[in-house]
Formats: C-alpha cells, sequence, structure tokens
C-alpha cells in the first residue's frame, strides 16, 4: 500500500528588512517547503528568487514525489532563471534552501537541497544542528582554516557566494533525511543568520508551534536589525512513527559520498542510488 503523503507541514514569513524591497520568495505548501533569496537587484532578483519557488510548483500534489523529480524541478529553475537574466538584460541569479518530502525505496525521507548560502537547519530533542553548507567564500576560508565561524559573520567577503541557481555549474547539494516525529526543519534566507547567532535561532524555533517559530524567528531578526531581507519557513512532520514505535532510522547525508571525490552534487548521489 503506497504511503499517505505528503507526511510535512510548513508556516513561513518574510519581511524586507533594511533593503529597498524584498527579493525573497518561498514556498510552505506540502510537500514543498523551500526559500530562495534572488540577486541582481529588485527586476532581476525577485524575479529570479519567484522562477525557482515556481519551477517546484509541478510537485504539490498528495502523491510521494520521488528525489529524481527535485532534481528536475532545479534544471527547470536553472533554465527559468537564465530565462530572467536574458528579459532584465543583466545578471539575475538566486540561491535555494529547502526541504522536500519524498520517498525513496518504499520509505518517507526529507530530501534537503542546498546552492548558496540559504540554509537549513534541524532541531531535535533540544540539538539544534545546520544540515546544509553555504556555498560561499567565507565558507572556504573558515574550512581552510583561515577564519573562525565567529569572524566569517563581519567578514568584507561575507556577501560573496560561490554558487548559484542561473550562475554557470547548477550543481546543487543534497541529503536524504529520515522523517522522525518531534523534529523540525528551519529553512532561512541568510538575513536571519546575519542578524541572529545559532543560539538565538534555536531557542526562537522551539516555540510551541512553527506559526509561532516563524514569525518570531523574522521579528526576532528585525529587532536585532537585520539588514537584508528575512524569510523562514519552519516545518514540522506529521502522521509519523514515533521512537515507541519504532526505531527511526540514523540521522545521514543521502547516499553516502566519497570525501575524498569533492562531488556532493544530486547527479552523483542519484547515480549511487542505481
Amino acid at each position: 500500500m503506497t504511503r499517505p503523503a505528503p507526511w510535512g507541514r510548513g508556516f513561513g514569513a518574510t519581511a524586507q528588512g533594511g533593503r529597498a524591497a524584498n527579493e525573497d520568495a518561498y514556498c510552505a505548501q506540502a510537500p514543498v517547503f523551500i526559500v530562495a533569496d534572488g540577486m541582481g537587484g529588485h527586476v532581476g532578483g525577485a524575479a529570479a528568487a519567484a522562477a525557482v519557488v515556481e519551477s517546484f510548483v509541478p510537485m504539490l500534489t498528495p502523491r510521494p514525489v520521488e528525489p529524481a523529480e527535485v532534481s528536475r524541478a532545479v534544471a527547470l529553475a536553472q533554465i527559468a532563471v537564465l530565462q530572467v537574466a536574458r528579459e532584465a538584460g543583466d545578471h539575475s541569479g538566486s540561491t535555494l534552501a529547502g526541504v522536500i518530502a519524498v520517498e525513496h525505496a518504499g520509505q518517507p525521507w526529507w530530501m534537503v537541497v542546498n546552492v548558496g548560502d540559504s540554509r537549513v537547519y534541524c532541531l531535535a530533542d533540544g540539538h539544534f544542528e545546520q544540515v546544509t553548507v553555504d556555498h560561499s567564500r567565507v565558507q572556504q576560508l573558515v574550512d581552510d582554516g583561515s577564519i573562525t565561524e565567529q569572524d566569517a559573520r563581519t567578514h568584507p567577503e561575507r556577501n560573496i557566494i560561490t554558487r548559484a541557481v542561473g550562475d554557470g555549474d547548477p550543481a546543487f547539494d543534497a541529503w536524504l533525511l529520515p522523517v522522525r516525529a518531534g523534529e523540525r526543519l528551519i529553512v532561512a534566507s541568510d538575513g536571519l543568520n546575519r542578524a541572529l547567532t545559532d543560539a538565538q535561532i534555536a531557542g526562537v524555533a522551539a516555540a510551541p508551534t512553527i506559526e509561532e517559530a516563524a514569525v518570531g524567528l523574522v521579528d526576532a531578526a528585525l529587532d536585532a536589525g537585520a539588514s537584508d531581507n528575512v524569510t523562514v519557513v519552519v516545518v514540522e512532520p506529521t502522521g509519523v512513527r514515533t521512537a515507541d514505535d519504532a526505531d527511526p532510522a540514523p540521522w545521514r547525508t543521502w547516499p553516502s559520498v566519497d570525501e575524498t571525490e569533492g562531488d556532493t552534487t544530486l547527479g552523483r548521489r542519484l547515480g549511487a542510488l542505481v
């Protein structure tokens, strides 16, 4: 029997912050929970973010979504953003971060995707963790030990991202996480983590409801003087087994990729499933 889908619900909130316009876009409708942060000015940036979100609309269906469909949606987003750039007559691009409820091998999973420096976090059993890895210049500097995580918050190159939808290589990172009762996933544009520390995000994200969490995170960022657009989508599972019913699958990346290969793209990961 096919498992009912989707198996999660989400709520999103957004604010202009210190920018002249809001160039973020989001979807918080099951099974798609994504945030896109546009680049290229109000015309190109806002349109690019909207094009990314629109590319995932065909997946707004009660039937189970498969990982390959997510790959196709990102490919469509790449084409759509390139078209935005042509129409705007200038460079356009967008980040993409999100969680899509998918079915793989007959089991429910969260498929986490990322291009750029928008983020996905996981809050479970009081433990808060960043799932995605930023595609940014400062992340490269942190990785090679040149600067600390704290330095990255104020580094002069913190605005430079190394990968975007619509800019060169359309490859993106992907993970499969088991769906577990009691957890929350937080998807956010970089306006959130620039204004708040991880500890502050974790504290607000633990609000009684996902609605309170999403709105509370945006409000907290604004109260902290957010200089950028702030968009947050908070997701929680519905109708899943509890730890008392069955042992959950281990929290892991999907599927394992040899770190020495340096290839975290979805194409490589899908190939490992065949």
